[in-house]
């Protein structure tokens, strides 16, 4: 069917498009704002709270638990292509948690 101006919706029915994101920890797909993102930046995991950093990026859920998750599945060693020790990890953690 060929959508025209007499048939299509006024712009106040329409629904907004949300943007959709997947976690990497728990790989539920979210509103994009509801997730946290984090960039990758000369080997390392760096948090992006406005998301405006260039590069790759991905996101998380705003919980420990997730992080949790990521951090199980070795999540943050695929990303990053080497080994992530665990005091890295809690180290991420510990600067991530206020914004939780």
């Amino acid at each position: 069917m060929i959508r025209t101006a007499m048939n299509s919706k006024p712009a106040a029915d329409r629904e907004k498009h949300v943007p959709m994101r997947r976690c990497v920890g728990c790989m539920e797909s979210k509103p994009k704002e509801t997730l946290f993102r984090f960039v990758i930046e000369d080997d390392a995991i760096v948090p992006d709270p406005a998301a405006k950093r260039p590069g790759r990026g991905f996101y998380l859920d705003r919980s420990e638990d997730c992080f949790r998750k990521a951090v199980k599945r070795k999540t943050f060693q695929r990303l990053l292509k080497r080994n992530v020790s665990p005091e890295e990890c809690e180290a991420l953690l510990d600067r991530i948690r206020p914004l939780f």
